[in-house]
C-alpha cells in the first residue's frame, strides 16, 4: 500500500486475541487481510501486494528489469512455501511436533545461498528493487533476526548488505511503524498517511 499510494482504513490487530471483525472477513484468521471497496477480500499478502500494485505502481516493481512478473511471482512463491516453512520451524521450533531447529535453519539456508547467487546485482532482479525484493525481504530479516551472529557469519556478503539497504529504507520505516490496537468505535487510521 505505502509504495502504491493506495489509501486504506488500518486495523491493529493481535493475533493471540483476533477479533470477531477480522473472523467474519477471514476465517482464516491471518494478516493481512484487505476488504476492497466492492466487498472482495483479499488474505493473501502477496495478492494484495498485487492488487495494489496493479492499480498504481509508480516504482515500477511489477516490471523488473532482468526476467518477468512471473520469474518473480515464482521465486516469490518459492520463499512463502518452501522457506516460509523453515522459518516458522527454526524460528519456533517449540510450535512444531517433531521440528529440529538446525535441520531447519539449514534448509532455510539453502533458500537464502540461492538468493545471495541472484545478487550480482543491487536487488534480485537487476539494479532496481522490485516486488520479488519487497515480498521476500521480510522474511529473511525474520530468519537473520532467530540468530544475528549465525547470521552475519554466513558467506552471504551480497545477501547481508541486501537485507541491510531494505532494512535501512524508507519503505520499511513506514511499513513498520507501530500502531495502536484497533477496537471497534475507535477512528481509523488511514494508511499511507
Amino acid at each position: 500500500m505505502t509504495a502504491s499510494e493506495q489509501v486504506c482504513e488500518l486495523r491493529e490487530v493481535v493475533l493471540r486475541d483476533k477479533p470477531v471483525e477480522l473472523l467474519e472477513a477471514s476465517p482464516k484468521g491471518t494478516v493481512p487481510v484487505l476488504i476492497d471497496t466492492d466487498g472482495n477480500v483479499i488474505d493473501e499478502s502477496l495478492e494484495i501486494m498485487l492488487w495494489a500494485l496493479r492499480r498504481r505502481d509508480p516504482c515500477a516493481w511489477l516490471t523488473p528489469l532482468r526476467a518477468d512478473l512471473p520469474a518473480m511471482i515464482e521465486l516469490i512463491e518459492r520463499c512463502d512455501q518452501d522457506f516460509k516453512a523453515n522459518l516458522d520451524r527454526y524460528k519456533y521450533p517449540n510450535r512444531h511436533a517433531g521440528a529440529d531447529r538446525e535441520l531447519h535453519r539449514a534448509a532455510g539456508a539453502t533458500f537464502l545461498q540461492t538468493l545471495d547467487a541472484r545478487l550480482d546485482e543491487e536487488f534480485l532482479f537487476g539494479s532496481r528493487s522490485s516486488l520479488a525484493d519487497m515480498a521476500i525481504a521480510p522474511f529473511v530479516r525474520q530468519f537473520a533476526n532467530t540468530d544475528e551472529a549465525w547470521f552475519a557469519s554466513q558467506p552471504w556478503p551480497r545477501l547481508i548488505r541486501w537485507l541491510e539497504q531494505f532494512i535501512e529504507s524508507p519503505w520499511y520505516e513506514r511499513a513498520m511503524h507501530k500502531y495502536a490496537r484497533w477496537q471497534p468505535g475507535t477512528v481509523a487510521i488511514r494508511f499511507p498517511e
